[in-house]
């Protein structure tokens, strides 16, 4: 920590909700602390200010960070002496601060169509203390990346993980009620299901098969039913659940209703702008519907995955008085849950 930061009082409240004593911390602040997030940030922000300055945007999580930029595969190599230099300067800034960039956990990868790919011929990225051979898949937050976004590694991932708590379910099952089953499986194989699932907007067919078998594995779990035995009247009917593919449409639609309230990251917000913002578009009807922009893109791939597009898109199919219905977070999931519960079973 830097010398201002050196004494610091720290307050923290217990699980009885009762509050501690105040203790005066020579050096840093205790892990999990409320001022722990606030003073790294504060301690770090000179990293996004180099990685900015260098022409490169930087996406930052806890103490992971993330420097990206998106070019034309023709641009590739003008762009990586660029890179090199920005990591050197951040390396350097670290040494001066106290601080390890730790090369072998540094990963680096190409995202691009197959055909973009073809095209870029840089296999290795050399830094001053490394040299990075280019990933095929890499993980973010516990997502893993593919340099195409199929996300089938990841898919493959959480069906493998999903399938594995199932297994160790089944030994205990006749022990728990249908009830504490359900709760189980909620939080051991529905959590998994639908952590980060925005990104599987639109993914291969496969993937998606891939995921639902995971889904009615659980419900038959939950139910008792056989392996072979029919599963979607038990999820409709005695269950409630959503298929997977309206599920990913739920938390898409989730967030957007946190964009337009205001209780979204910025980040995201600006990709939920009104029609009725647009100057030339405010008297057109769906600037009355409470449509939103959707912007054009280029690609036919990614571009329609993307939550700048994905997001208004499905909002503005959905009912109007739903999108205009002053309620709560709430109770706008319910009538969404009740929305694409009848979408998906002809109810």
């Amino acid at each position: 920590m830097p010398s201002n930061l050196r004494r610091t009082t720290h307050e923290c409240v217990n699980f009885a909700g009762q509050q501690s004593t105040i203790v005066t911390v020579l050096c840093g602040v205790p892990q999990g602390s409320v001022l722990g997030p606030v003073l790294f940030l504060l301690y770090t922000a000179d990293v996004i200010a180099i990685a900015q300055r260098h022409g490169f945007l930087v996406h930052s999580y806890a103490d992971d960070t993330q420097i990206y930029f998106h070019d034309k595969a023709s641009s590739v190599d003008t762009r990586l002496p660029r890179l090199k230099e920005c990591i050197s300067e951040i390396d350097r800034w670290m040494s001066s601060n106290r601080l390890c960039l730790n090369a072998d956990k540094t990963q680096f990868i190409w995202l691009g169509t197959r055909q973009q790919l073809a095209k870029v011929h840089s296999h290795t990225v050399e830094l001053e203390a490394a040299t990075l051979s280019v990933a095929t898949e890499v993980t973010c937050l516990g997502v893993i990346f593919d340099k195409e976004l199929t996300f089938s590694k990841h898919v493959t991932s959480v069906v493998r993980r999903c399938f594995y708590q199932m297994r160790q379910l089944r030994t205990v099952r006749k022990s728990l009620t249908t009830e504490a089953a359900k709760t189980v499986v909620h939080a051991l194989i529905a959590s998994r299901l639908d952590y980060c699932n925005s990104v599987f907007y639109q993914i291969s067919a496969a993937n998606l098969q891939a995921l639902q078998s995971v889904l009615n594995a659980a419900a038959r779990l939950v139910m008792r039913k056989r392996k072979f035995d029919r599963i979607t009247a038990t999820l409709r009917d005695d269950l409630h659940w959503l298929p997977i593919r309206q599920r990913i449409m739920y938390k898409i639609c989730t967030i957007v209703y946190k964009c337009t309230h205001g209780t979204a990251p910025s980040y995201l917000a600006e990709m939920c702008t009104p029609v009725a913002a647009n100057t030339g578009r405010s008297n057109l009807r769906s600037a009355t519907h409470g449509d939103l922009l959707v912007p054009r893109t280029r690609t036919m791939t990614y571009g329609p995955r993307s939550f700048a597009v994905s997001g208004p898109c499905i909002w503005n199919d959905l009912p109007p008085t739903l999108r205009a219905s002053p309620g709560t977070l709430g109770q706008f999931q319910n009538t969404l849950k009740t929305i694409l519960f009848c979408s998906a079973y002809g109810t």
